[in-house]
């Protein structure tokens, strides 16, 4: 769970109304819904003085999806052409993001030389609709880090970095450099 991270990070000294923060992938869901990753930073990051930061929500109402990656694309194109830093997670399937093995466009959202921003994306394990923004646009931070928790994880990560695939273990796309990884049992 990311919350100790962001309440955290929430407690930084930083000069929080020069940052602007993002999500790697949300769930298609409006951000007062339980499953919302923007209602998680919304509780558990926005507090104190980093409420002050600026929010760039990959969530947009629309009539379908697709307009509303539309919309979504715009509003990172002009916000956000290059973030500085990019925090990952892992799950136990190796996927980062929402991006999943065996997901319908995989491969075309692992293509470094895309141009697409973002793609729509299903967990396997619930239904659904999400959006997850692509390993080229995510690969552009400066900072990059993957943090995992447990001995689980690290046999996860273990295994991409030896012998994983992209497709199969979509995490593998982003273990290089300048990524960094922290462990914590």
């Amino acid at each position: 769970s990311p919350v100790p991270f962001l309440e955290r990070l929430a407690q930084a000294e930083l000069d929080w109304s020069k940052v602007l923060v993002t999500l790697a992938d949300e769930r298609w869901v409006p951000a007062d819904h339980p499953d919302s990753n923007a209602g998680l930073l919304r509780k558990h990051l926005f507090q104190g003085p980093a409420a002050a930061a600026g929010f760039v929500d990959l969530y947009s109402p629309a009539s379908s999806t697709e307009e509303g990656m539309a919309l979504t694309e715009a509003r990172l194109r002009d916000a956000l052409a290059t973030p500085d830093v990019l925090v990952l997670g892992m799950g136990d399937d190796a996927h980062t993001a929402s991006l999943f093995p065996g997901s319908p466009g995989l491969e075309e959202a692992l293509d470094p030389a895309s141009e697409r921003l973002s793609f729509p994306g299903v967990a396997p394990s619930a239904p659904q609709t999400r959006i997850t923004l692509s390993r080229a646009y995510l690969s552009r931070a400066r900072q990059q880090i993957l943090a995992i928790q447990g001995a689980g994880k690290r046999q996860v990560l273990e295994t991409a970095l030896a012998e994983g695939d992209e497709l199969a273990t979509p995490i593998k796309a982003f273990l290089r450099e300048p990524l960094v990884v922290f462990w914590c049992p």
